[in-house]
């Protein structure tokens, strides 16, 4: 059965937030909350426990995991990023974005498409997300928490918890956190595409 860690949306406690990142590099897959929603999360490099969130949500080998980063200069290791793309992804972040861009040697490979060499990356604006993120210096390997059958992610961590406690390590209770998936912008060509509408704003990219 899962841990259940209620914590302050604001002012995360300290305490909590190094348990969840212990969870983390002992390979456990956690629930927990970003700026659109739940996410599923495990330690960058863990193959097992992203096995385990492919099977949680019915994954084949071609879905793309995105990494969720703390800030910009966590990019640059795992992801190629110009000038011009860089100053796009800080005008809109920290938010619901995500951005599809050229992985580096430093992505696991089984975390990619396997035919292309891309990963998606975001920065969310959200206080847990942040401090775990902080505590635990690198990138939690992620994705949204639909459930199979279901379009949107899930929004309540007590329905959450009666889902999943016997399939994840760890639910994170962190209130409301919105309910709409992220815009998805790839930056894969030398134009910016839009391939999906979410969250986040389109204006704040200046296209």
């Amino acid at each position: 059965m899962s841990q259940f860690f209620q914590i302050h949306p604001d002012n995360p406690q300290h305490r909590l937030v190094k348990q969840v990142v212990e969870i983390l590099r002992s390979g456990g897959v956690i629930v927990y909350p970003t700026d659109s929603g739940y996410a599923l999360g495990c330690a960058i490099g863990d193959k097992q426990a992203s096995e385990r969130i492919r099977a949680i949500r019915r994954l084949d080998d071609k879905h793309n995991f995105t990494l969720v980063c703390k800030d910009l200069s966590e990019i640059a290791l795992y992801a190629k990023v110009d000038n011009q793309q860089y100053r796009l992804i800080k005008r809109a972040t920290p938010g619901p974005f995500t951005f599809l861009l050229t992985a580096t040697s430093e992505v696991p490979r089984r975390l990619l498409h396997p035919k292309r060499r891309q990963i998606g990356i975001r920065i969310p604006d959200n206080a847990i997300a942040s401090s775990i993120l902080d505590e635990l210096g690198e990138p939690i390997m992620s994705t949204t928490l639909i459930l199979p059958g279901e379009t949107a992610p899930q929004t309540d961590p007590y329905d959450i918890r009666a889902t999943l406690e016997h399939q994840v390590d760890l639910i994170i209770d962190g209130g409301f956190c919105g309910f709409e998936s992220t815009t998805v912008v790839s930056l894969l060509e030398e134009v910016p595409e839009v391939i999906r509408q979410g969250a986040g704003d389109v204006s704040r990219l200046n296209l």
